[in-house]
């Protein structure tokens, strides 16, 4: 019987068994056959030698252990291998051990099967060393002060999530010079949630391969998970100075990969060591300031609507009513307000001093869509403010703004363009695995200086141009411009 294909049986079987209540707790997002096997052939097996001891800390089925097994077998029958597979949830460890059972006989190996809390389990036999480790692990936020975090954090590093946790344990559990080969959410690899594993990471294994798949819906397709996964492959040495940039629409086709500097990867002077996943996204040298650098500030939306209902009105005519704007409003380079047929309501009642203080002056404002996705056209959609009265921003928006005062009109639209470009759009893209825009992602992006952001706007028809005319635009205003402005 073939390992392969009776585990990919059993892993839908189980699927279609668990309870969904329990489920999306325990993170059971099981491995398709076809990813399994993508992950499995991103670790190098030539240099492998007498006894292999492979680690899968979140099993599952056990999709990934065959995977890995049936590719060693294949390629170095002549190495004896261990599998110690972790499981936490005893309606899915006979799925577990019928697939062990299964690669035994196929591929010879032997197996230890540990039913326990990969992160709470003390049992020696998960420290290692282990020569390969292959993961699909849970992913939920991990309570400050939590069992899991505290063991975490005592292991390797203080981790704010399950995916990252069962990482960091495994890269602490692998001998020197041990591989591993995750599939994991993005949002790893940029933000400050992050930040701290990502110093730890790079810090103790050297980054070989990352993937990313086009498609944020077909790789788990059968759970119906929406989250953009990567594949991650590292190894317990120092950082090579190349990694491999790899990608494909979903794990079921070849994928395109290429060698890049790590520099890339990770620029030399970013201290935050954000993650890139594309080669050759750049801007012109002349957009190199920062908001900060610019004395521009970027702020979230004060109002949570939810917890200030008693402010929100349809009915515009109330004494005391100021525009209350959502990202919904958001259209085109502009604010559509008020928005007929609007969902929420489009009035903020500002006669108590609580809901005046949620206010922002009158003038304009750039504001700047928190939440979006990669298959939108555009991921940072940006739109120019410049309404009647004080105004009201929603904490579904990001706002940009002088010290809590109006930026001046044409440097606001001149920011709006730039926000709106498709150069700038790459540039997110490469490092962005969120499906948010947050402050601190804009507060990083590359911007030209004030003046050029003036020229820019002055330059521009009135409104939003189309992508094509405002790229061209752009391109025309940077290709003319001197690298020494300033």
């Amino acid at each position: 019987m073939d390992p392969i294909a009776s585990t990919e049986t059993r892993r839908q079987a189980a699927l279609g068994k668990l309870d969904p209540s329990t489920q999306a707790v325990l993170g059971q997002f099981f491995t398709p056959v076809k990813a399994a096997a993508l992950m499995a052939s991103m670790l190098r097996v030539g240099d492998l030698s007498g006894a292999v001891r492979v680690l899968d800390p979140g099993a599952g089925a056990g999709s990934l252990t065959a995977a890995l097994v049936a590719r060693l077998h294949a390629e170095r029958p002549d190495v004896a291998v261990h599998v110690v597979a972790v499981e936490t949830d005893p309606f899915i460890t006979p799925y577990l051990r019928a697939t062990l059972e299964e690669c035994q006989a196929a591929y010879g190996i032997s197996y230890d099967l540990v039913e326990g809390d990969y992160l709470l389990d003390e049992d020696a036999r998960l420290d290692g060393p282990f020569d390969l480790a292959i993961a699909n692990p849970p992913y939920g936020k991990l309570a400050p002060d939590s069992p899991a975090q505290l063991a975490t954090a005592a292991r390797a590093v203080d981790t704010p999530n399950l995916y990252v946790a069962f990482w960091a344990r495994a890269v602490a559990s692998l001998r020197e010079g041990g591989q591993g080969v995750f599939i994991v959410p993005r949002s790893w690899a940029n933000g400050t949630y992050y930040r701290s594993f990502r110093r730890w990471l790079l810090a103790t294994a050297s980054l070989d391969v990352l993937h990313a798949f086009e498609s944020r819906t077909r790789v788990f397709a059968d759970t119906k998970v929406k989250q953009e996964n990567v594949i991650a492959a590292f190894s317990l040495r120092p950082q090579v100075s190349s990694v491999v940039l790899s990608k494909s629409v979903a794990h079921d086709e070849d994928p395109v990969a290429c060698p890049v500097p790590f520099s890339v990867i990770v620029r030399d002077d970013d201290d935050d060591k954000i993650v890139h996943f594309a080669e050759g996204a750049s801007v012109p040298p002349a957009a190199r300031f920062s908001l900060g650098d610019l004395g521009i500030s970027v702020s979230t939306g004060k109002v949570v609507d939810f917890r200030n209902r008693q402010y929100l009105t349809d009915n515009l005519g109330l004494p005391g009513v100021m525009p209350m704007i959502y990202q919904s409003n958001i259209r085109s380079g502009g604010v559509d307000w008020p928005q007929a047929n609007a969902r929420k309501p489009q009035g903020f009642v500002a006669v108590e001093d609580a809901a005046i203080r949620q206010l922002l002056p009158q003038g304009p404002y750039v504001v700047v869509k928190r939440q979006t996705a990669k298959e939108d056209p555009r991921r940072i959609i940006a739109a120019l403010w410049d309404g009647p009265g004080r105004v009201a921003f929603d904490n579904k928006t990001n706002y940009l703004h002088e010290s809590n005062n109006p930026l001046e009109r044409n440097l606001a639209r001149g920011l709006m363009l730039w926000l709106n470009s498709t150069v700038l759009d790459r540039y997110f893209r490469a490092f962005s695995g969120h499906t948010q825009v947050n402050a601190g992602d804009l507060r990083r992006l590359p911007f030209p200086c004030r003046e050029d952001l003036v020229l820019l706007a002055k330059t521009a028809p009135d409104g939003l141009p189309g992508q094509e005319a405002l790229d061209a635009l752009v391109a025309k205003l940077f290709s003319e411009m001197p690298d020494s402005s300033a």
